[in-house]
């Protein structure tokens, strides 16, 4: 009987294993197809050669408003969802604005990157993520260095390197700033496991946006002032595209919230896949 019953135990665990394994995939894939949609999308809109309106500050802030609101919306109209009794005003400033400080600068050069790269191409330099945020980690010892692992990292920067060599429309200023995009994020990562992960707050989907996006908004709104701000003044033929933002918006969203929800699943996932194998680590999200 005792085995009868572990044997229907482990039964049931492999079952809830599953069922968690092909939840994640399943928003993965979703997060993939929304992500992939995103992406299109913002290239649509800043390309000169396409819709035409390269200004990826105003493109950015545009999507933070959105977000923001639909955020206070769901906290504190409807109460979908209960901030963290832990979030005070000090901990905010010196936990969640640096984060929303990086967070606003990678959103700021990923967007500015497609006005000059083409897609493919910024989706290959967006895999020198895994290596970004492994040096960065050491750098602030967060992660031990093994010469394995870097060697890993390095045979994935040569391969990079050797895609950006045989590019056809290599640009320089737009790797730059890809670069810096991919930087920036893999330094917000880190920064999110020291600042809010250590301290014991987690934050859900929708208080994610809550508590960065409005934070980005203001940080974006800086350079915007001084460097889009006087170019939109002086075109004053542009009209406010509701369709086009509108669904821009929308996109940006629903991605967000499947990217910060899909995370949790694959965490969750991971918990459950400790009784098996061992679960995969999330080393980067890209945009």
């Amino acid at each position: 009987m005792g085995k009868g019953g572990s044997s229907s135990s482990s039964s049931t665990l492999s079952d809830g294993v599953i069922k968690k394994i092909l939840l994640s995939y399943t928003y993965v894939s979703i997060w993939i197809f929304l992500s992939f949609t995103v992406i299109v999308y913002n290239k649509y809109i800043l390309d000169r050669k396409l819709y035409n309106w390269p200004y990826p500050i105003s493109l950015t802030m545009i999507h933070m408003a959105f977000c923001s609101t639909l955020a206070v919306v769901a906290v504190r109209v409807f109460k979908l969802v209960e901030p963290p009794s832990n979030m005070t005003r000090d901990l905010y400033l010196s936990s969640v604005v640096p984060i929303g400080a990086l967070y606003s600068l990678s959103l700021w050069l990923s967007n500015s990157a497609y006005i000059y790269l083409s897609v493919s191409f910024i989706q290959m330099l967006k895999a020198l993520m895994p290596v970004a945020v492994y040096s960065i980690g050491i750098l602030f010892r967060k992660e031990a260095f093994k010469s394995d692992t870097m060697a890993n990292m390095l045979s994935i920067s040569v391969g990079v390197a050797i895609a950006a060599y045989g590019e056809a429309k290599f640009d320089t200023w737009g790797v730059f700033l890809q670069l810096g995009a991919v930087a920036f994020e893999a330094t917000r990562l880190v920064m999110i496991q020291i600042l809010l992960t250590s301290k014991g707050i987690t934050l859900n989907p929708i208080t994610s946006l809550y508590y960065v996006a409005p934070c980005c908004f203001v940080f974006l709104s800086v350079p915007w002032l001084f460097v889009e701000y006087p170019v939109l003044m002086e075109k004053s033929s542009f009209h406010f595209d509701w369709a086009i933002f509108g669904y821009s918006d929308t996109y940006q969203f629903v991605w967000l919230w499947a990217r910060l929800f899909g995370r949790r699943i694959l965490q969750s996932c991971q918990v459950a896949g400790n009784e098996g194998e061992g679960g995969t680590e999330e080393v980067s999200a890209s945009r």
